[in-house]
This record gives C-alpha cells, structure tokens and sequence, in this order.
C-alpha cells in the first residue's frame, strides 16, 4: 500500500511540480488547496482541473475570513499590485502575513486526520528574499514543531527549497510536464500581465530553459 502525503497544491508552477514529483515517487497524493481570498483565484481552478485529471483526492478549503484579521497584501487587499521582479522591495506588498504557518497547520492537521505522514509544499531558494515563510529557517522549525505537535509525527518536506525556480522548471521538463496547466500571474485577469514579480520570475525561467511559455500573456 503506497504512503499517504497531503500536498500543498496552489495550481502555480511550483506547487504542480511538486505534485507531479510525490505522485511520481509512489506517493497517494492527497492535493489541499486554499481559498484565502487572493486575487488570483483563478489558480483554484487549475489546480481542480489538474487533480481531476490525474484522478487524485482534491479538497479547497475556504479560509478567506482570516482576512478579517490579516491583512495588508496586494493579493488580498484592495491595493494594486506592484510591478518589477522580486528582488525590488515594492514585491514586499505581496506578503501575506502568515500564511505559511497557517497552510502548513491546517495541512498537518488533514494529514493526521489521513494517517498519512508528510506534508509537502513549494518553498523554493528564489522566494527567499521576499518571503521569510519560504526560507530554510522557517520550513527547519516548522518540521521541528510539526513533529511533536501531534501524538503522530508529521515531516514537512520541501523537495525544491534550495532550488531556483529556473532549476524547479528544468526538472519539470525533464519529466514532461505540461506547464499550460499552470497559473502564475498575480493578477487574477484571463491573461497573464507579464508585469508582476510572479510573472517576470516565470518568464525568466523559460527563457533560460530556453522553452517557450505556453501561458497567454497580456500584449504590452
């Protein structure tokens, strides 16, 4: 009988790279994905396509009334959201605060209550830093808190966290993934802006892959 993992499944490039790697390490893939009231909602709908696709358990939580007490990012608030790569301070604003800690909880917990063992998400070296909820230090404590929060031990594991998203791309491709089943744009439009830090992070990887994005993007 394969092992049960919950995988943090948002629908962006990372998180379905993710996927695809537990599924194919033998893995019975449990996907959780959250409605926290992003902008980009439309990443919930990819994701749900994707996991009926590949005929795995596939839940959505709705997790929006936490905006009643966090707020302040661009991708939840009515505040635009910044253009230029991550590097530029201005991508500050698309933090949301907490929200890792907050995922990876509700995540451990269904992983208990699953029997299952692992909880995966998409943590990668490019968030690094922007997002203190994507850097070693917080994915080491969590693991470390996360064995011992329940009387069943839960690992987390972040197959992709001292990787770049150019790199996370490059294994995707090796194993024949097709990214048009993937959302990325910060922006919750039909088309991608090109413009945000998500963005231009996507279309970078790409190009240095030399690959093409299938993603239809906005004419600048």
């Amino acid at each position: 009988m394969s092992q049960k993992v919950v995988v943090i499944y948002s629908g962006g490039m990372d998180s379905y790279t993710v996927l695809n790697k537990a599924i194919r390490q033998g893995y019975e893939v449990y996907a959780l994905s959250f409605d926290y009231g992003q902008r980009h909602v439309k990443e919930l709908k990819v994701a749900a396509d994707v996991c009926a696709e590949l005929n795995i358990s596939h839940k959505v939580v709705d997790i929006s009334a936490i905006n009643q007490l966090i707020g302040g990012s661009s991708l939840t608030d009515d505040i635009d959201v910044p253009e230029g790569h991550y590097e530029e301070e201005s991508m500050k604003s698309t933090v949301v605060p907490n929200r890792n800690m907050i995922l990876l909880s509700l995540a451990v917990g269904y992983a208990v209550s699953l029997k299952a063992n692992k909880v995966f998400y998409g943590a990668h070296s490019g968030d690094h830093a922007i997002y203190p909820d994507c850097r070693p230090e917080f994915v080491q404590k969590m693991d470390d808190v996360c064995r011992i929060a329940n009387y069943e031990e839960i690992e987390i594991v972040s197959p992709y966290l001292n990787n770049t998203k150019i790199e996370i791309l490059t294994d995707g491709l090796n194993m024949g993934l097709d990214y048009s089943k993937t959302w990325t744009c910060y922006n919750g439009r039909e088309k991608a802006c090109g413009k945000c830090g998500a963005c231009q992070e996507r279309l970078e990887a790409f190009e240095l892959n030399q690959a093409s994005d299938p993603l239809p993007y906005e004419a600048n």
